[in-house]
């Protein structure tokens, strides 16, 4: 195959929603912080990820306190955690404007992570997938809650190739840590 037909690199994204957040009063919904719940379920989606062989080279994540707390936690839990690049767009992220910091990625990130919010993460996710393995579609189209994990899959020369249903939707999981219950 030459250069010219050949569909480029396979890419994965990985989608991120924070783990569980607390609401203390008085605090401005950018700087919550994660609940007991979420100090537990950030780790354990580290370990997930490590798990499925999906570590990432590049993570992008809101500047949310609960963003960044849910990305050290998470990457606590790999032997070399990759850069990280704390985008403020991410926090108030539609799908447009979520593909839109996505397709900037480098060409030679092949794995990226992408931790942020709801609904934006669902319906990118939603939005992406074109197919899906077993029923990973239905299951995110039923609840996306925090802590979700996302993998979606293409092939493309460069992220900017990304669009609307092009990407293959392998994985759909809920991570929790020891003691944390199956709902949101």
């Amino acid at each position: 195959m030459n250069d010219r037909t050949r569909p480029g690199a396979l890419r994965r994204l990985v989608v991120l929603r924070h783990a569980k957040s607390a609401w203390p009063p008085g605090i401005a919904d950018h700087d919550r912080p994660l609940a007991p719940r979420g100090r537990r379920d950030a780790p354990a989606a580290g370990r997930a990820l490590a798990a499925a062989d999906c570590l990432p080279d590049l993570a992008l994540c809101s500047t949310a306190v609960r963003s960044r707390q849910t990305w050290e936690l998470a990457s606590a839990q790999w032997g070399t955690p990759p850069p990280v690049h704390h985008d403020p767009r991410v926090y108030t992220a539609d799908v447009t404007d979520l593909l839109a910091v996505v397709r900037t990625t480098r060409t030679e990130v092949e794995t990226l992570l992408l931790i942020g919010h709801n609904p934006a993460l669902e319906e990118l996710v939603l939005t992406l997938a074109g197919d899906a393995l077993d029923d990973t579609l239905e299951r995110v189209r039923l609840k996306f809650p925090t802590s979700a994990i996302a993998v979606l899959t293409w092939y493309g020369p460069t992220w900017d190739a990304l669009a609307p249903g092009t990407a293959l939707l392998t994985e759909a999981l809920v991570p929790r840590g020891g003691n944390a219950g199956r709902g949101d």
